[in-house]
């Protein structure tokens, strides 16, 4: 057994170059040189036990070690093969909708495209004032699985992060599956780094809260979940083999922006800020989507 698999782990960038490291207090301790072949976090996650006691060995040596204010994080995962998200999680986010509790778990894509840093700006789309927020726990996947009992899906976790589920509300609600309107650049904040599942422990007792400038919209607890993390592992992979690195976010409690009165969407200028017990903060400023971005 290993002294710890306790380890808050980053994507980040640092003179010209994304690596990984471990969060230390106010430091980084970088993995270059650590493991041959080891240069992503799904790299990381796939060396498994190796990969942290080397890390954890490099700590304690105080070796490699940049300040944080001094790297520019990245998304924990930086191209999962799959950001699949579930819908109506919470009881208290169905009772605001008025809609039924759902009989079975219902997942729509993210697509990948739409994942950001911490930090990084969101975008209000040029065709929608209607973008909205959603703080979410996101789990991440540490081994290559299929069919996976609900009693053993505890195992197949690496660890969490926190997400943004930024939402374009009437995109959203155009199509049945969501996709679109779930899936603009820039709607797919995730950070500040991935914390270990051992760090975390028990997923189901931690505390949320979402604010947007500086005002609190946001509070409850994961316990409140009704499908909880290992139930919708066990789902989804009864179709699909889920990878390392692979994103399930959790869904989201009340207090989404489209249920307020007036309507609470996301103003250019404001900032959201999503924080999870144990995880830290994810803080992303919403800005007008400028007339940079890719075009044909």
């Amino acid at each position: 057994g290993l002294k710890r698999l306790k380890m808050k782990l980053a994507t980040f960038s640092h003179s010209n170059q994304t690596r990984v490291g471990a969060v230390v207090g106010q430091e980084i301790v970088d993995s270059t040189g650590l493991i041959d072949g080891l240069t992503t976090m799904v790299d990381f996650i796939n060396f498994g036990e190796r990969a942290i006691a080397a890390m954890d060995q490099r700590i304690a040596q105080g070796s490699g070690r940049l300040d944080l204010n001094a790297v520019k994080l990245e998304a924990p995962v930086l191209q999962p093969t799959k950001y699949l998200a579930i819908s109506l999680n919470y009881a208290d986010h169905i009772s605001e909708t008025g809609l039924e509790k759902p009989e079975f778990p219902s997942f729509f894509n993210k697509q990948t495209s739409c994942i950001i840093a911490d930090g990084e700006p969101i975008h209000r789309p040029k065709v929608s004032e209607k973008l909205d927020y959603e703080g979410e726990l996101a789990l991440v996947i540490g081994k290559r699985c299929r069919h996976v009992p609900v009693d053993r899906a505890k195992d197949v976790i690496y660890g969490y992060t926190i997400a943004n589920d930024v939402s374009v509300r009437d995109w959203q609600f155009r199509s049945p599956t969501f996709t679109l309107g779930k899936s603009f650049d820039t709607h797919g904040p995730l950070g500040p780094w991935l914390v270990t599942a051992d760090e975390v422990g028990d997923p189901h007792q931690l505390d949320l809260k979402t604010w947007v400038g500086g005002e609190l919209r946001q509070s409850s607890n994961t316990m409140h979940m009704i499908f909880n993390c290992y139930e919708m592992i066990s789902y989804l992979s009864t179709v699909m083999t889920l990878e390392p690195g692979d994103i399930i976010a959790t869904g989201t409690p009340s207090g989404v922006g489209v249920k307020m009165k007036p309507r609470g969407y996301m103003l250019p200028g404001q900032e959201v800020r999503i924080e999870i017990e144990k995880l830290g903060a994810l803080t992303n400023p919403v800005i007008s989507e400028p007339d940079s971005t890719v075009q044909y």
